[in-house]
């Protein structure tokens, strides 16, 4: 490709709206362009960048067995109906009525797709286990796109689902899976990737990973130990706390005048977060019903834990005169004196483990000191007590006791163990060995394609701009021409890009004539793996000026046999992925 014809020009500014590395050079760079909040355009760079993933993905997929299939965006809602999601999805799913004012759905995920598929071509024990997958538009409606191709509305993804006889036939399916992941992010070039334990969410299933690539800028909170032994996403992590009991002290009821919260009231009464209990009251989006949750106040709730325990798709914060209905007082809650028939009570095993907390009295004004669920919860039978706290940087590590690490990543892939949710409820069966129906046992296997471009970004950059591994770049080697109507540069320019391309090297060449500190900045910019500047100073030398990108200082490569050393070049960095 010439400069001089490329499609998508370079910005010298950052966008105002751009916050995290990789939104900056990938507009900057002219890989990308908004059309909408969350929508963008592929431009020529970003799009072979993009076509490589896909096609490391796809190696990776058949080495497992995979078939590539193509499943529609659009969807009738009857299918999502089915599997029970189209009602309890949010807003995030785009419904909408076509000409003939049949309700359809634009896809965010495919397994409802998937399922009616596989149940009209497999019948039989003989066809299973399969896996087919896809690589296709998804759309979520996002409240909040943000970071450029990070949290966008529509993407591109490749789905995979996987159909089996036995849940072990799935655990073992589910390692290879695991291990082709490992493999397709380590050849992408994804630097600092870890797989971690996750929350399963709206996709179901009891046992998930997601794939994170460790960056300051992503948007899920990881918590890991020194040697990664220990790795959850900040849903579902836990830690090894030791709760001590001391003697019970009376119960007793005191005036906390305006104390509504657990700073005010450990203030008033000259005492720990620690010795405090927090209640908070939610509601299920879905149905209002009431849910109580009790948790030490040093502690937040952790509130996917909640919903996964509760079972409950989606919460909201209840509003005072919801409290106040079942006889509680907004801001002075407590467990005591409240009806468990008419709400949810879930209590966090640091309240039910520690003695003598500060609680609320369910009267304005005043709280219970010296509270000891023990003692004090007579009756016991509605009420759950479990994990429901949000674990937090440096508490104590579940597997080694050591102080927890906090970080950041950026999910780029996740796997699923979904067992029969999806199977099940849309009659997805197959005849066993004795021609009895049985239902088919599933796995989900998905991966960000743009998003796993913007994380190699934002683990490969300098102030400058991209650091493509050479596996994705878009090219291998940038021809830069200085000054190409003196002394023969053009000349040596084209030949050397003809003669790389006829070695079926990718090469980008700027034919431009633009002065060198500009091209250099493009340079930068593109990212591409090795550069090549032919000038009339080199030229003179019978020479060419020869860098990596990201390294400070070049070197001076002879026109003899140039063409055979720059394909070793990159043969040599392929052979490093």
């Amino acid at each position: 490709m010439r400069m001089s014809k490329l499609v998508g020009r370079r910005i010298k500014e950052d966008p105002k709206d751009a916050k995290t590395v990789s939104h900056k050079f990938l507009i900057r760079g002219g890989y990308i362009r908004p059309v909408s909040s969350g929508i963008y355009s592929l431009l020529p760079i970003a799009k072979k960048i993009v076509a490589k993933i896909e096609d490391i993905i796809r190696e990776e997929m058949n080495k497992i067995d995979g078939q590539e299939v193509l499943m529609p965006v659009v969807l009738p809602a009857e299918l999502w109906e089915e599997s029970g999601r189209y009602q309890t999805v949010g807003e995030e799913l785009l419904r909408f009525k076509d000409r003939n004012d049949k309700p359809m759905i634009l896809a965010m995920t495919h397994e409802e797709a998937v399922v009616q598929l596989v149940r009209t071509e497999v019948t039989s024990y003989k066809q299973l286990p399969l896996m087919v997958y896809q690589i296709q538009t998804k759309y979520r409606d996002e409240a909040r796109p943000r970071a450029g191709m990070i949290r966008v509305r529509e993407f591109t993804m490749k789905d995979a689902y996987s159909f089996h006889t036995s849940q072990a036939d799935l655990e073992a399916y589910y390692k290879r899976a695991h291990a082709a992941y490992e493999r397709i992010f380590q050849r992408i070039g994804v630097k600092n990737a870890i797989s971690i334990e996750s929350n399963s969410g709206m996709m179901g299933g009891k046992v998930s990973h997601e794939f994170m690539a460790i960056c300051d800028c992503g948007e899920d909170t990881i918590f890991t130990n020194s040697d990664y032994s220990y790795r959850a996403n900040r849903e579902i992590a836990v830690a090894a706390y030791k709760f001590e009991k001391s003697e019970a002290l009376p119960l007793e009821k005191v005036h906390t005048p305006g104390t509504k919260t657990i700073e005010d009231v450990a203030n008033f009464l000259n005492v720990k977060a620690e010795n405090t209990a927090k209640a908070v009251f939610y509601q299920d989006v879905h149905t209002d019903e009431l849910i109580f949750a009790l948790v030490r106040g040093d502690f937040e709730i952790n509130e996917t834990k909640l919903q996964n325990l509760a079972r409950v798709p989606e919460l909201k914060f209840a509003d005072d005169a919801s409290i106040e209905s079942v006889g509680c007082v907004a801001g002075y809650a407590s467990i005591l004196n409240i009806d468990p028939a008419k709400v949810r009570i879930f209590v966090d095993d640091s309240v039910a483990e520690c003695s003598n907390l500060v609680v609320g009295a369910n009267e304005k004004d005043y709280h219970y000191i010296n509270f000891n669920f023990d003692r004090d919860i007579p009756n016991k039978e509605l009420i759950t007590v479990a994990d429901i706290k949000t674990v937090r940087a440096g508490d104590p590590c579940p597997v080694t006791g050591e102080p927890l690490i906090m970080t950041r990543g950026i999910e780029i892939g996740n796997i699923f163990q979904l067992g029969t949710k999806y199977s099940e409820a849309m009659n997805c069966n197959y005849l066993d060995r004795d021609g009895k129906s049985q239902t088919m046992i599933m796995g989900c296997y998905g991966i960000g394609v743009g998003r796993s471009m913007a994380a190699v970004l934002e683990q490969s950059y300098d102030e400058y701009g991209p650091i493509w591994p050479i596996t994705i770049a878009p090219y291998q080697i940038h021809i830069c021409a200085i000054q190409p109507d003196k002394d023969g540069v053009r000349e040596v320019a084209d030949k050397l890009y003809n003669d790389l391309q006829s070695a079926n090297i990718e090469v980008i060449y700027d034919d431009r004539g633009e002065k060198p500190g500009f091209m250099f900045n493009d340079a930068d910019l593109l990212g591409i793996p090795f550069r090549v500047i032919i000038s009339p100073k080199t030229l003179a030398e019978n020479q060419v000026e020869f860098k990596i990108r990201g390294e400070k200082d070049s070197s001076r490569l002879s026109l003899d046999g140039l063409t055979e050393l720059l394909c070793d070049k990159v043969k040599a960095e392929f052979a490093k992925y």
